[in-house]
């Protein structure tokens, strides 16, 4: 018997029970005030504009609270809408500006009081309402007078009849003056759907709607449509992102009744159901049933992932919005945990969008790590990637304080060590030396702000120093040996070391990636030193193919390495492209298409007879003819895989690089390592095995 790892059995919008709304007859949208205050709706919608706020000469009336009221807005006795009514709490704030001139005359004392009885305070109140797709702005003339005014006191409400949304739908309000004089407040709330009693009896798209019921057990979330079997309906699953549209994953038109069954591992926090009928102009019901399941929340932080946009920025991608806590640390080289920079640097809160610390200089010892509560979730050094491995360099921080107070300490695992010190620690021992470099400008600065500044200092030269002579005799006796070993071994270990190759393939597809990544491996089994672009995404990325091509060609033919050229029909169709024209068609391959990149430098060395000896061909048997290869590429030995296997990998090491048996047997280990993704490669493809070489044809050559 299963055991289920959450239990639903939720029904489609499960929200409040809507027992009695009031009913408000007519389209007309209006405005009504408390006592006291006087209030106009303007005609029509307005822009939402909020601008930037701005200082107020004196008192005025600002939004201090929002409430909403759900109401039907009727047409007929049982045709009515879903409307959100809004009431805005109103307050007073600044202070009317005093007159310091004590020789005024007691006339002109009490006509300014006069005046003041008179007056009154006037605020233009914007009301912004967004529920996916309606988007609405109005505006509120709200008039008080001022002898009811106290500054900080609250005056009054305002109530607008009301924004119509849809059953079951999102909705989120705003509210700030124009001009703006504090920031604006914001509502969201979640509306009731079909489910309410009183609801499903006045709303006459209700009567027809999809019933929905989510339900699991062990590892699959089932979706129970409870359709009639003529009715249709459409269904989608959507990410409902808290910044922008949602982010549709999966839509269908069905008929009644179905039973949809998703993978707990694709559950997470924003993904929402929505479900109507398939008829003209038919409500659309929203559901989103994961927003508390751990499980999902879990699913969400497995799917989040830090990448570095710049060199001081990065971001965070994940398909919901993450509210969490993001702080820099620094990673000592050797054991122990990454130390929060906190303080000096400041926590920074943050959803799903690009992030910048304001660095002066990046280090590989300084990672991200992202927090939501007290626990961990995230760590990457991403610095370290572009700046290479961890460097054995002491952190010290630099904290200022009032009346130009400064104090410096050494970060190390066992807390901030102060400089100087009479502690035992590595720090303490070289507090002098540490001041010294930071004084000579031997350390980097990696931040720096009135709060304090964040140092780099070098750690190489102090643990080299007591052990230099130590050093170089180990290094001269390691010298003299290898030497020796040169003169004696250089044959045994030039075969040892390998020769380099780099496989250029077009991106025809998953499985014939999967085929070149299965050749790369078993290559690298043999003594061989292989590059390819499956294993540099990252670099492609960040480089740019080209950039990577090039990087990796010079690096190859400077070694004595050879090009090979994966000959597929996405290659020989890029290369009769480059041949006509000059320039491949624009989007005919992929970004990451290091073969696509690589023709504008490979067709000269082929046009100018400077590629023999620096570049072999190779095609899969069944895949590609070697005939189909076009003239000018054959001007290089091609090589059928894996019937020439034997021919291919001598090419590939070079003469006298391994005898005829020797290759035999290497020929055997690749083609059997070659031959299970060769037969994936045509089931993905859905090609016929027609014309392809027996599955051991590198055994038959030996």
């Amino acid at each position: 018997m299963p055991v289920p790892w959450f239990l639903l059995s939720l029904a489609l919008g499960r929200s409040p029970m809507v027992v009695s709304l009031e009913r408000l007859v007519g389209l007309q949208d209006a405005a009504r005030c408390s006592p006291g205050l006087s209030c106009h709706l303007w005609d029509g919608d307005v822009l939402c504009l909020p601008g930037s706020i701005v200082s107020a000469s004196g008192p005025v009336l600002v939004p201090t609270r929002l409430r909403t009221e759900l109401v039907l807005r009727c047409y007929q006795e049982t045709d009515c809408d879903l409307c959100v009514r809004v009431v805005v709490h109103l307050a007073v704030h600044g202070h009317w500006e005093e007159h310091e001139d004590e020789g005024e005359s007691a006339g002109a004392v009490g006509l300014e009081l006069e005046e003041f009885r008179n007056a009154s305070l006037q605020a233009q109140v914007v009301l912004s309402f967004q529920a996916y797709p309606t988007a609405r702005c109005v505006l509120l003339e709200v008039q008080v007078p001022a002898v009811l005014v106290q500054p900080g006191q609250s005056v009054g409400s305002v109530v607008f009849d009301c924004f119509e949304a849809a059953l079951g739908a999102e909705v989120r309000i705003w509210s700030y003056t124009q001009p703006r004089y504090q920031k604006e407040l914001n509502l969201t709330q979640q509306l009731p759907d079909c489910r309410g009693l009183e609801v499903r009896d006045t709303i006459q798209s209700c009567w027809a709607l999809p019933w929905l019921n989510v339900s699991a057990d062990g590892d699959d979330v089932c979706l129970v449509l409870d359709v009639s079997e003529e009715q249709h309906f459409g269904l989608l699953l959507y990410w409902n992102q808290v910044q922008g549209p949602i982010k549709p994953r999966w839509h269908r038109n069905l008929t009644g009744p179905q039973t949809i069954t998703l993978n707990h591992t694709d559950l997470v926090p924003c993904l929402c159901i929505q479900v109507w009928p398939l008829e003209p102009d038919a409500v659309r019901t929203n559901f989103c049933p994961f927003r508390e399941d751990p499980r999902a929340h879990q699913n969400l932080w497995h799917q989040a992932r830090l990448r570095l946009l710049s060199p001081q920025s990065w971001q965070l991608d994940a398909p919901c919005s993450l509210p969490a806590e993001v702080v820099l640390c620094w990673q000592a080289l050797g054991s122990g945990p990454c130390q929060p920079l906190v303080p000096p640097l400041p926590r920074e809160n943050v959803t799903v969008n690009a992030q910048e610390f304001p660095l002066l200089k990046v280090h590989p010892n300084l990672c991200v790590q992202v927090n939501s509560g007290e626990k961990l979730q995230l760590q990457e050094c991403l610095w370290a990637e572009s700046l290479g491995s961890f460097k054995d360099d002491m952190l010290l921080v630099e904290t200022r304080g009032p009346h130009d107070n400064r104090s410096l300490c050494a970060l190390e695992p066992s807390g901030c060590t102060p400089l100087p010190s009479r502690a035992s620690t590595r720090a303490a021992r070289l507090g002098q030396q540490l001041l010294q470099d930071l004084h000579s400008g031997q350390c980097l600065q990696l931040w720096d702000d009135d709060l304090g500044a964040l140092w780099a200092c070098p750690m190489d030269k102090y643990i080299h120093k007591r052990w230099a002579l130590g050093w170089l005799a180990c290094l001269l006796f390691a010298a003299m040996l290898f030497f020796l070993l040169l003169l004696k071994k250089d044959h045994v270990k030039a075969a040892a070391s390998g020769r380099s190759a780099l496989l250029l393939h077009s991106a025809d597809g998953a499985g014939f990636e999967r085929l070149v990544g299965a050749l790369a491996s078993a290559l690298c089994r043999l003594p061989l030193r292989v590059a390819v672009d499956l294993w540099s995404r990252r670099e492609l990325s960040a480089q740019g193919p080209l950039a990577w091509f090039h990087a990796q060609r010079r690096q190859t033919l400077q070694e004595g390495g050879v090009v090979v050229l994966l000959f597929s029909p996405g290659a020989v169709a890029l290369c009769h492209e480059w041949l006509q024209d000059g320039a491949p068609a624009p989007g005919a391959h992929c970004p990451h298409d290091a073969f696509a990149a690589s023709l504008s430098c490979v067709l000269p060395d082929f046009l100018q007879g400077r590629a023999h000896g620096r570049y072999i061909g190779a095609c899969f048997d069944g895949l590609l003819h070697p005939d189909a290869v076009p003239a000018l590429f054959r001007a290089v030995p091609v090589f059928s895989l894996p019937s020439q296997l034997p021919d291919f990998l001598g090419a590939l090491q070079g003469p006298g690089a391994s005898s005829p048996g020797l290759l035999g047997k290497r020929a055997e280990q690749v083609s059997r390592a070659l031959q299970p993704a060769l037969d994936n490669c045509f089931l993905s493809l859905g090609s016929p095995r027609e014309g392809r070489g027996t599955g051991h044809g590198a055994e038959d050559r030996t």
